[in-house]
């Protein structure tokens, strides 16, 4: 093979791999702004949700709270209900817990 051919075949070879790298190079970039694009989106989802857990947060501490469950216990689907004895009531401390 002539020098030529050979020198060709180099300059070939380095243009096809700088075009590999090039290529590389430019579907990284895009995969990262595609990333970059998705974040907002991300972010306004995760706020939402925020939101979301905010309200049920609210609702279950208005259903918790005394007036109500006292509202509730006046209804005559919880009639049965009534407050334990004092001698029905169990203490168990943290230490007897542990030991079990």
């Amino acid at each position: 093979m002539s020098r030529q051919v050979i020198l060709t075949i180099k300059i070939l070879f380095c243009f096809v791999a700088a075009g590999f790298a090039v290529f590389g190079h430019i579907d990284r970039s895009n995969e990262l702004t595609e990333i970059r694009r998705e974040i907002p989106l991300l972010e306004k989802e995760v706020k939402q949700i925020q939101l979301e857990n905010i309200r049920l947060q609210y609702e279950v501490d208005r259903f918790e709270s005394p007036i109500h469950l006292m509202e509730l216990s006046r209804k005559p689907e919880f009639g049965h209900l009534k407050y334990p004895l004092a001698k029905d009531v169990i203490v168990v401390s943290e230490e007897e817990a542990d030991e079990s």
